[in-house]
């Protein structure tokens, strides 16, 4: 008999705790409702005291707030109001801290929703960045300013993986840019002149130290202009123009190999003219032994 008693007892204090849980939800879903008066215009309607005529039994549908009834008003919508909001405008959508702005998860001045390299390390922005968030490369060699020990390189000179012209025997695996304006005519796979000068002096250095050098990646890479399959053409053409004068120059046939990766592997934004033209490059990547 108690059994049965004290299980009517949880039970009614079960169905007490729901009920009360049930409340507190329709009571927050009540909080969000407007309780102000509305003309036709949609404005609140105004007392003789200048207070706003309030509604209790007929909320409005929509949440609205009015700063003349004292309400926090939140005009970009990001959640914070604006009387504490530091950043007032932000694009709807965009994720904001405390202070209602923009957040820049990687502290480099440019927040997260433009920028195209969030997660920067302290180092990769030490040097500073470009308008994407991106680290500077200043001398456009596509070794990045924080990396590049030769930071002031001439346009078209190739160069290693510290940016500083290659040239001597190869005794490390390194990265070898040249930059597609300057060895190739725009739009075409055949070298210039200019192109096949640097070549040389690669082609050189590469036979000194044949007995280094495991293998070298030649890979093509193209800007964005035109279509996927056409850069894609172009890239591995332009790798295999930079293979056969290697070879023409004593580089070992069996040491190269010959990739196109077209418009997919970009390393500044295609959006600009200087962007573009350092995307349009062929990468050497020599690795030894």
């Amino acid at each position: 008999m108690f059994e049965n008693s004290g299980r009517k007892i949880l039970l009614g204090m079960m169905t007490g705790i729901l009920f009360t849980s049930s409340l507190s939800v329709f009571a927050a879903e009540e909080d969000k409702k407007t309780y102000y008066l509305l003309d036709s215009a949609g404005k609140p309607v105004m007392s003789g005291t200048s207070t706003c005529v309030q509604t209790p039994q007929t909320p409005n549908d929509q949440n609205l707030a009015f700063e003349q009834c004292g309400d926090s008003l939140d005009s970009d919508g990001d959640g914070v109001p604006n009387d504490k909001d530091k950043c007032p405008g932000t694009p709807k959508g965009v994720k904001v801290d405390a202070d209602g702005c923009p957040l820049d998860t990687d502290g480099d001045g440019v927040p997260d929703y433009k920028d195209k390299c969030p997660n920067n390390t302290k180092l990769e922005i030490s040097k500073g960045v470009d308008a994407d968030g991106c680290p500077l490369d200043s001398d456009g060699d596509g070794v990045p300013d924080y990396k590049d020990k030769c930071p002031d390189t001439p346009k078209g000179t190739k160069v290693d993986s510290n940016g500083c012209p290659f040239a001597g025997k190869i005794t490390e695996s390194t990265k070898v840019i040249l930059a597609g304006d300057v060895t190739f005519a725009f739009g075409k796979y055949t070298l210039t002149a200019q192109g096949k000068k640097s070549l040389d002096t690669l082609a050189k250095d590469i036979v000194s130290s044949l007995d280094n050098i495991s293998s070298i990646t030649v890979t093509g890479h193209t800007d964005s202009v035109g279509s996927d399959k056409a850069n894609q053409t172009l890239s591995e053409r332009r790798a295999a123009s930079v293979i056969t004068y290697l070879i023409s120059k004593g580089v070992p046939k069996s040491m190269l190999v010959q990739r196109g990766a077209g418009e997919t592997t970009p390393i500044a934004d295609n959006k600009t003219k200087e962007g573009r033209a350092r995307n349009r490059r062929v990468e050497l990547d020599i690795r030894t032994k």
